[in-house]
């Protein structure tokens, strides 16, 4: 699929990367989407035999604070020593090189589980291996959250109190944010009486603080790369990816929202992939456990919590349906959004009880 010179000018990246000495050689360059996410855009930049990935944010407006990708940057090369992620090859801010800011990271090898599981994991033969998979993703999410987290504090990144309220306060004025970019464009945001119900319930329901940690902000199986088993070597982890999100704050945040994309059997939930309804992937209870034994840590009632995940996605994605209104989005997967995120303000609601 042809990448437009709008989103990745071949001609200007190519010096870009020739001068930094990031995929050298004499080759033809050349680029490709990468990945289904639905925020910063993803591609994969190849010469030959070698290939980098190259992160962006989408086309605006945008909102305030998101799709910073030079933080992102920034973030993985803090905790690099501490969680596996991709090796941050080049940072550039001028926007004059393809019309945006961007980063270059290393291709971790494996692969990312979205809608279907690898061979690897299909079959009565993987239900082992899925077992696995599922406990060894909330392991590395308690890896995350003892990482150091003062030397983010130091660089700007994330406070080590009110993370909670922060995060409400900042998702109001995300739809806030909405509400006023439709206004100026002439339209009106359309209503979402669950929204409202649920950031009355969160504001009421507030946990009480803990011990800050490093928070990934959008921690689920589709962020991180898969290996497949090698010999007696079971299916691990080679990368935890998409750290825009990433802060200082309480860790049952990531907990919350790694819960709110896993879907048991049976269940129907809105926008999910379903592959964590196969035999074999631990129920969330064991996955709150798993993660309490990893962590030190304790979990408590995680309502609050998923409550939130699901409200912010709902949020994030109102925002992505309006970009796909106003034609500076094209990803199919935002027309779904029109009933879509109804569906999960009505989740939240149904989850807080409010």
């Amino acid at each position: 699929m042809r990448v437009s010179e709008d989103l990745v000018s071949l001609a200007k990246l190519e010096p870009w990367l020739t001068e930094r000495g990031i995929l050298p050689g004499a080759q033809p360059l050349t680029v490709s989407p990468l990945g289904e996410g639905h925020s910063n855009l993803t591609f994969l930049v190849e010469r030959g035999s070698q290939a980098a990935v190259l992160r962006r944010p989408p086309r605006g407006p945008l909102l305030p604070t998101a799709h910073d990708v030079v933080r992102e940057a920034n973030i993985m090369g803090l905790v690099a020593a501490h969680v596996p992620v991709p090796e941050v090859l080049g940072t550039c801010i001028d926007e004059a090189v393809i019309g945006a800011p961007f980063y270059v990271m290393h291709r971790a090898p494996g692969v990312v589980i979205r809608e279907s599981m690898p061979d690897f994991l299909t079959g009565p033969d993987a239900v082992d291996q899925r077992r696995a998979l599922g406990f060894d993703v909330v392991n590395v999410l308690a890896r995350i959250h003892s990482v150091p987290w003062q030397p983010l504090v130091d660089a700007g990144i994330g406070r080590p109190s009110g993370y909670l309220e922060r995060q409400v306060r900042r998702w109001v004025g995300q739809r806030e944010g909405v509400q006023r970019a439709v206004a100026v464009a002439g339209g009106q945001a359309r209503e979402l009486p669950d929204y409202d119900a649920v950031r009355d319930w969160l504001i009421a329901h507030m946990p009480e603080p803990v011990e800050p940690a490093l928070v990934h902000g959008d921690y689920k199986l589709d962020n991180v790369i898969v290996m497949p088993p090698t010999g007696s070597q079971s299916t691990g982890i080679s990368a935890v990816i998409d750290w825009e999100m990433a802060t200082v704050g309480d860790p049952r945040a990531d907990l919350g929202y790694l819960l709110s994309f896993w879907p048991e059997p049976g269940e129907d939930v809105p926008l999910a992939e379903l592959v964590t309804q196969a035999a074999g992937f631990p129920s969330r209870d064991e996955m709150v456990n798993g993660w309490e034994r990893a962590s030190g840590r304790e979990a408590g009632d995680t309502r609050w919590f998923v409550t939130l995940a699901i409200w912010k996605l709902a949020i994030l994605l109102e925002a992505s349906y309006y970009r796909f209104l106003a034609g500076t989005a094209t990803d199919p997967f935002f027309a779904k959004l029109d009933q879509g995120v109804p569906a999960l303000l009505r989740r939240a609601r149904e989850v807080s009880s409010a």
